[in-house]
């Protein structure tokens, strides 16, 4: 990239400005809990309610402003929790209803919010909703996708060609009902009918239940797949996709993803939640739409969810984009945020390798900062606070369905087993999550040293650099303050909010070198900034300060700077 072309890049940013906050989440972080790795009470070896309870004053010190948690249902665990056999009820693996209750009065009592995970998608196939429908028993004969076989020369295939996420054919074949019916994810979930009224009003009586409990809102898993085209029809391949047949993403799934009605759906849903008592409800939609696609994002928004995950950070950028794909992607989500709604930024969840292993040790702070600075709501998974890496883990030790599919030569390409290892309290036996010795998946090695204790009185540690990031999202200084994304040179991203007379920066190296930057000029800053936090090796102490017309940027480094106003 030429010099000529960075500079009009960094001389001509898009700036965003927002209206005031009305709504509890806005511009905080918001915490993912994955209970069978949080905190075990009981010594099982697996997380709990009763574990994620003791440990609710460790969200209270972060200061984010509440928690979602993944499925606790009652299940088969198939899928983990995401194959629901009662979606009102808790499984005894985590705990009782009475737990429940408890961690929702003691988080009350720390002016957290509690957000549950709902899965409208799919339940189990042990769920009763479906062994009455394979019976054709009414209502329950119509709750899930049913349809008979294509014959060709006396032969049973499938109704059409839609293929499931997991891979291979998104239809089974039931023996006794005599149909197939049509599964997303495994044949151990299938998919539920939302054209069936009784259906309708089943899971809108699951909100209902949820919310009589104190819940304060809800993250809806695999939202854009709720809804199938009504026709049936084959959807078209996508051509020299190098794939193997029967791979997901050898089609172009426009009759089984993002279907009109599905934004018809979250409307009624957001309806509903507004009528329930205890203050304003926050939807959380799980929608893997893509930056080609943030039209549909926005759909999402428009439609009443108040947090349509933005993924870019995990799924659209990585250690290989630059400074330019980062402001592109950027500049891409705020530029189409409705009117009145907030933009999101996703750090890390239990669906893909945490942000330690997409970019790199030196440089998990600076995804983390990027949420903390730019305008909107960030969303972390637990062990971000503590820089939590991936853990390797054989082929014995998998047990993600999605990696055991794969096979012992390709497991490590699809497993999720690796970023849902247990939390690393300290340095005890299992790292602090439980008194046992064998936990569900075994605790990362690192343990020793990469722990919560070690890094409490650390002002340089990765939970004191977290702290502080989750301190400035929420600070009066950049809330509705503009926003310019700048490229600062070939290889540091620049982001500049300006709230009145208060400037507040953050410059990130993309580079593994020493990088001279002449912030001063390139960014429109004051001469002499106090630093707010640098990421946690660079290790400047917060509050001296610095002189912007010129300094060096250590190998990926990144440091956040606020004028005094």
């Amino acid at each position: 990239m030429s010099r000529k072309l960075v500079l009009l890049v960094a001389l001509l940013p898009i700036i965003q400005v927002y209206s005031a906050n009305v709504n509890w989440w806005e511009d905080t972080f918001i915490y993912q809990v994955y209970p069978r790795s949080f905190k075990d009470s009981n010594g099982d070896g697996i997380g709990d309610l009763n574990g994620i309870t003791s440990k609710l004053e460790h969200l209270k010190a972060l200061n984010v402003s509440g928690f979602w948690i993944s499925p606790i249902f009652v299940s088969p665990m198939v899928d983990f929790g995401y194959d629901i056999a009662n979606f009102t009820d808790i499984d005894p693996t985590f705990g009782t209803l009475k737990d429940f209750s408890a961690l929702v009065a003691k988080a009350k009592s720390l002016n957290l919010k509690v957000i549950l995970d709902f899965v409208p998608n799919h339940s189990s196939d042990k769920h009763p909703w479906f062994q009455k429908s394979i019976q054709r028993i009414k209502p329950f004969d119509d709750y899930y996708v049913w349809r008979d076989a294509k014959m060709v020369n006396g032969t049973r295939h499938p109704p059409n060609n839609w293929l499931s996420v997991f891979h291979g054919s998104g239809w089974t074949w039931n023996e006794q009902r005599k149909q197939y019916y049509f599964h997303q994810f495994t044949p151990q979930q299938p998919d539920l009918n939302y054209r069936s009224p009784a259906l309708y009003q089943a899971m809108k009586d699951v909100l209902t239940f949820w919310t009589d409990r104190g819940v304060d809102g809800f993250r809806v898993d695999a939202i854009i797949h709720v809804f199938e085209d009504a026709r049936f029809l084959d959807e078209p391949a996508i051509p020299n996709t190098g794939l193997p047949v029967g791979h997901y993403e050898t089609l172009n799934h426009i009759y089984t993803r993002n279907q009109n009605e599905t934004y018809t759906l979250v409307n009624d849903w957001r309806k509903h939640l507004d009528s329930r008592p205890g203050g304003k409800k926050i939807l959380m939609t799980e929608s893997y739409t893509g930056l080609q696609t943030l039209p549909s994002s926005m759909k999402y928004y428009t439609a009443g969810a108040d947090v349509p995950f933005n993924f870019m950070l995990i799924s659209n950028l990585n250690n290989r984009s630059t400074p330019l794909d980062f402001k592109r992607a950027i500049d891409g989500w705020l530029n189409i945020v409705p009117a009145g709604y907030q933009a999101n930024w996703v750090v890390d969840n239990h669906d893909n390798n945490r942000a330690t292993t997409r970019f790199g040790r030196k440089r998990a702070d600076q995804i983390i900062m990027l949420a903390a600075i730019l305008p909107g709501v960030g969303v972390i998974y637990y062990g971000n606070e503590i820089g939590m890496e991936d853990t390797w883990l054989s082929w014995n030790e998998t047990v993600d369905p999605v990696g055991c599919n794969a096979g012992p030569e390709k497991y490590y390409l699809t497993s999720r087993d690796p970023e849902r290892t247990p939390m690393q309290w300290n340095n005890s036996t299992s790292a602090g999550f439980s008194t046992n010795k064998t936990t569900w998946l075994r605790v990362n090695p690192n343990y020793k040293t990469l722990n919560l204790a070690a890094q409490l009185n650390d002002k340089y540690s990765h939970y004191s650099v977290f702290k502080r990031l989750v301190d400035l999202k929420m600070s009066s200084k950049i809330k509705n303050a503009s926003t310019e994304v700048i490229i600062v040179g070939e290889h540091v991203l620049g982001v500049r909010r300006k709230s009145g007379n208060v400037i507040t920066a953050l410059l990130i190296n993309f580079r593994d070198l020493t990088i001279p930057v002449y912030a001063a000029g390139w960014m429109n800053l004051p001469e002499i900034m106090t630093i707010y936090t640098t990421n946690h090796e660079w290790m400047i102490p917060p509050g001296s300060t610095l002189n912007t017309t010129l300094f060096n940027i250590p190998p990926s480094g990144s440091i956040i700077l606020q004028s005094n106003g």
